[in-house]
């Protein structure tokens, strides 16, 4: 049997071979994105994988439903697994906002799932950190976010040489079609054109561009000037009194095509320009109002940011920690006699908090060691019966070769002591 393609499995370190994904790398990562924002006091929630269909194609249009895994399910209801998580949130916010005070803060890391095309840096699932602020209009918030999200990469060990933030605005370039046409029904293709256009040939561009009444020369000059806008500016002199200006340049080219951005929006690249993009955000205020029917209208922002570009991205600078088993201790049975004694230790070792692990079942005392040095167990632990006197306990700690008999009620306090002092 073979796993479904587009799909991952995710091994413990040493990997099987060199393409498979890591549950280290993972865990690494998940731990970053949740200490990063608890440090800028957001809160972590959740919801299901699986939702109603006319979630996801009322904020997104009945097109997206090519890109889903949906289906009907047993009680006849229409439904999808999620392929993005703020449809979730805003359903979760319009039910709920009255009971917690604002602006809301919270985090997220859903697995999503989309059906389209593999390719480098995009599968048909991922996991994805989703950070989200809502019932705030002042753009400090989406400073906020942006600075929450340039610290989660710098935890991650990334620097100014490594990643940009670019930084746009929906508003400027609505502006800029006003100013030029009068006609809002071609306002959404416009984006469109604008959103596609670095990856398009600049012929299709102009043409598609004078189709709507626009010239491609005057677009790329509004581009290339890179003003920024009176909200753009806030955020950045938000950003310079943190000292992450480094981080951030104005760059009208990211639009953002979702029809739903209302305002200041941002993407993060890799500098060398070798992967997609690592995360990409900005400000939404009409999408809680649009999936509660109108009852709740509460501004909001956020940025989501996938582990597939992220982790592909460590990996290619070097910056992805040594991974392994590592344990505190190794508990030897050299005399099966002693084997209910060692696991008494073992359960106090463990209840300590001390990572422990000892043979299962009878071994030779040369294979318990080669397991032990497999495990990068940094003690040795055996319990001794000595002759006239109570069962003792040998601590050797396999770095300095040094070691030491005591008591079993001794033991474990002697263990931590030990490893406090090796951290």
């Amino acid at each position: 049997m073979e796993r479904l393609p587009g799909f991952r499995d995710f091994y413990p370190e040493p990997l099987p071979h060199p393409d498979a994904w890591s549950a280290n790398v993972r865990t690494h990562i998940f731990e970053t994105w949740r200490t990063v924002a608890r440090r800028y006091g957001f809160q972590e929630y959740d919801g299901p994988p699986l939702e109603s269909l006319d979630l996801f194609t009322t904020k997104s249009g009945s097109e997206i439903v090519g890109q889903l895994y949906n289906f009907e399910d047993k009680g006849g209801r229409s439904v999808a697994l999620r392929p993005e998580m703020t449809p979730t949130l805003a359903r979760m916010i319009g039910a709920s906002e009255r009971a917690y005070k604002k602006p809301i803060k919270w985090f997220a890391l859903p697995q999503l799932f989309r059906y389209e095309r593999q390719q480098k840096g995009r599968l048909r699932e991922h996991f994805q950190f989703n950070a989200d602020i809502f019932g705030e209009n002042d753009v400090a918030a989406d400073a906020e976010l942006i600075a929450l999200l340039i610290d989660t990469l710098r935890a991650l060990g990334l620097t100014p040489e490594d990643f940009v933030i670019r930084l746009s605005s929906r508003n400027a370039w609505q502006d800029f079609f006003s100013s030029r046409c009068l006609d809002t029904t071609k306002a959404y293709d416009f984006y469109q054109i604008i959103d596609k256009m670095e990856r398009e040939d600049p012929a299709k561009s102009e043409a598609l561009l004078q189709n709507l009444g626009f010239s491609l020369v005057d677009v790329k000059h509004f581009i290339d000037s890179a003003v920024p806008t009176a909200e753009l500016q806030l955020v950045l002199n938000n950003l310079e009194a943190r000292g992450l200006a480094d981080f951030i340049r104005i760059d009208y080219n990211v639009i953002r095509g979702l029809a739903y951005y209302t305002g200041v929006v941002f993407e993060a690249f890799d500098r060398k320009g070798e992967f997609r993009a690592i995360a990409g955000g900005g400000r939404y205020n009409n999408l809680v109002k649009l999936l509660s029917g109108g009852k709740v209208d509460l501004p909001g922002l956020g940025f989501g940011m996938g582990d597939v570009v992220l982790a592909e991205l460590l990996k290619a600078r070097g910056l992805l920690p040594k991974f392994g088993v590592k344990l505190s201790a190794f508990c030897l049975v050299v005399d099966e006699t002693l084997r209910p004694a060692t696991l008494g230790l073992i359960q106090t070792l463990r209840d300590a908090g001390l990572e422990v692990d000892y043979p299962l079942v009878p071994t030779k005392p040369d294979k318990q060691f080669k397991r032990a040095q497999e495990l990068n167990a940094r003690h040795l632990v055996t319990l001794e019966r000595l002759v006239d006197q109570p069962i003792a306990v040998k601590v050797k700690t396999l770095k300095t070769r040094a070691e030491i008999h005591l008591p079993i009620a001794e033991a474990t306090a002697h263990i931590l002591k030990l490893e406090a002092e090796t951290r």
